[in-house]
């Protein structure tokens, strides 16, 4: 079954063109099923790359998925054009009210930032409490997985000397866990980020379980409330230009930054990207929605609680 789409949203076409079968509102109300409804809420800086990215890994199963996108009232986007907001996202407010099988909050360009300085930490803090009560399980992704942890488990975050940059080997702790079904022994994510959680601050925590970590990037997936929280310290949804794209701008800008570690071929930007993340990143999205959202999730979605 395909992705049902708000009509027009960019990724509509974009994915299209990848051979990705995607369907808009006006096509999927035809089908009698009911669709799982997934809220993302996207705070990454340009959303048009996120959302396809999202919706990119959203499509991978035979299930039928609603998206509706949320966004923020206390803060707004400079990097995509309002007429997009207006057109494909809904206030927190307007969404309250309804129940979701599962939730995506990305990461946002805040992480060096005290959790509570950011401008609209109150506001996302209060959708994270909601999230617990309207939606069957929440995806946190890297500084939201930060600031989840944070905010309902007390785990602080650290500065790193220098940015955790490029795509990084990793290992199941528990490899028999759902999450990880068809996973290799060892799969590579895409990190970038200034700032880390550590494993002695996860263990400490008895309602948390500490599923996969990587030798040289640290914490990468973190399990709460038997699944109904999990949290992503990497950019698994990543597509394959978009550490180049921020290597290249970061350069433009003359900001000190290393090249992406285990990323390009040899090493060397002008031999292009080997793509080594992908089929996890699909497993991941996949697993999470056929095992821990559509399995868990109540016929009738307001009977979430």
């Amino acid at each position: 079954m395909p992705l049902k789409l708000p009509d027009k949203l960019p990724a509509i076409e974009l994915l299209k063109q990848e051979n990705i079968f995607v369907m808009d509102t006006t096509r999927a109300t035809g089908q009698d099923i009911r669709p799982l409804r997934i809220a993302i809420l996207n705070l990454m800086p340009l959303k048009i790359t996120t959302e396809t990215d999202l919706v990119r890994l959203l499509s991978n199963t035979p299930l039928q998925v609603e998206i509706s996108f949320m966004k923020i009232k206390s803060h707004t986007p400079k990097n995509t054009p309002i007429e997009h907001m207006k057109a494909f996202y809904t206030d927190f407010e307007q969404m309250r009210h309804e129940k979701y099988d599962g939730m995506i909050i990305t990461g946002a360009p805040v992480e060096q930032m005290p959790f509570e300085e950011v401008s609209y930490w109150d506001e996302i803090t209060e959708i994270f409490d909601w999230a617990r009560t309207h939606v069957t399980s929440t995806l946190y992704i890297c500084w939201a997985a930060q600031a989840g942890l944070y905010h309902f488990y007390g785990v602080p975050k650290y500065p790193l000397p220098q940015k955790m940059f490029g795509i990084f080997p990793h290992r199941a702790l528990q490899p028999l866990h759902p999450i990880f079904r068809g996973f290799d022994d060892v799969f590579f994510v895409p990190h970038s980020r200034h700032t880390e959680v550590r494993r002695e601050d996860i263990l400490r925590v008895p309602a948390l379980t500490l599923l996969a970590e990587s030798e040289e990037s640290g914490v990468y997936l973190v399990m709460a409330r038997g699944g109904r929280e999990f949290f992503v310290t990497g950019h698994s949804e990543y597509s394959p230009l978009t550490l180049d794209g921020e290597y290249r701008r970061d350069l433009g800008k003359g900001l000190p930054i290393e090249m992406p570690r285990n990323y390009y071929v040899d090493n060397d930007p002008q031999k292009g990207v080997r793509v080594s993340w992908r089929a996890h990143a699909n497993l991941l999205f996949s697993n999470w929605l056929n095992y821990f959202v559509y399995q868990e999730t109540p016929y009738n979605v307001n009977e979430i609680v």
